[in-house]
């Protein structure tokens, strides 16, 4: 645990080595874990060469909603084809995509959350540019949340980078190639990675596999039960970014 969690992780301990890399696909307003794993990382790569996956978490996420529960916010795509990778896809023409994400915000506006106008604000300037390729406005909205939360998010978007490295022949490859191929020092992955990678090849190739466990705690969010797992949207409508620095500084990093 860091000793003094309200602080930025820019002053990470010198315990954790340097090249430290995370790999992720981008995802719409992550839940607060998501952030974790950046915190902790100091070379983030936005993984798009795969399949986009249709209701998954790159164009939509969950929030409150008046009356009880969650419901999914987010933005429309265009049109595409089932095999269409994630560094292909677009948004749809013709969509006020601010409007249809803020509109549903509302159970936030009416419970008057503590920091909904900011909240909205960091909205209007994630969708200023009106960028219409998936990947290059997830990655703005991801940069412009972790500048406003005080984490730094130092990312490169993999079909951009003109990365040469061995094949992957299964999904546990691509991040062991990837970290190989960058020279990694260590390679950090949620705990659900454990399934689909070999410690040993980690270990053979002079990468250190580690595991982020987070204990993300509950927060007030109005509600008679607390809602766990939604968008980081809900979190800063709620919380100031000193006191969600101090959510994601529970953790610990565990050997695999």
């Amino acid at each position: 645990m860091h000793s003094d969690p309200a602080q930025p992780f820019a002053s990470l301990p010198s315990i954790y080595a340097e090249k430290r890399l995370g790999i992720m696909q981008p995802y719409f307003f992550p839940y607060l874990g998501y952030f974790g794993l950046i915190a902790n990382t100091d070379r983030w790569i936005v993984f798009d060469p795969v399949q986009y996956i249709r209701k998954g978490w790159m164009n939509r996420n969950r929030v409150l909603k008046q009356g009880g529960g969650v419901k999914y916010v987010g933005i429309t795509m265009a049109p595409h084809a089932r095999d269409t990778l994630i560094h292909q896809m677009r948004l749809a023409d013709g969509v006020d995509h601010l409007e249809q994400v803020v509109r549903n915000l509302d159970y936030y506006k009416n419970v008057r959350a503590p920091y909904y106008a900011e909240v909205v604000a960091l909205l209007e300037a994630c969708f200023a540019p009106g960028e219409q390729r998936l990947v290059h406005f997830l990655t703005r909205c991801l940069e412009l949340t972790c500048a406003h939360i005080g984490v730094p998010f130092h990312q490169e978007i993999y079909s951009e980078m003109g990365l040469v490295h061995e094949p992957a022949h299964g999904p546990g490859d691509w991040a062991l190639n990837i970290s190989r191929a960058l020279k990694a020092a260590t390679y950090i992955n949620p705990p659900g990675g454990r399934d689909i990678f070999d410690p040993r090849a980690f270990s053979n190739a002079g990468v250190q596999l580690l595991y982020l466990e987070q204990e993300l705690p509950p927060y007030k969010q109005r509600t008679p039960e607390f809602e766990p797992g939604l968008s980081i949207i809900d979190v800063m409508m709620f919380n100031e970014p000193a006191t969600i620095r101090a959510m994601l500084a529970q953790h610990k990093l565990v050997s695999a």
